[in-house]
């Protein structure tokens, strides 16, 4: 069973990735590309004004190794 996303802006999930030890790396335009040392993947937020659409929240979120369950705990 897939489990259930919430309606979430950029910034909200860069705080989440920064819970996890990932940091601002660059942007260009309007993509943020995010690091964390020693970890092979860099995700790359889309910095719009409006809410993150959810199969690129959920390509976000296995980008990271994170499970949805373990993602939205970092919301809290």
């Amino acid at each position: 069973m897939i489990m259930p996303l919430p309606v979430l802006k950029p910034e909200q999930i860069i705080k989440a990735l920064e819970k996890l030890g990932f940091k601002r790396h660059r942007q260009k335009g309007s993509h943020l590309i995010m690091v964390k040392e020693k970890m092979q993947c860099q995700p790359v937020i889309p910095m719009h004004n409006k809410d993150m659409k959810k199969g690129t929240l959920r390509a976000i979120i296995r980008q990271v190794g994170l499970t949805v369950e373990e993602f939205l705990k970092l919301l809290e």
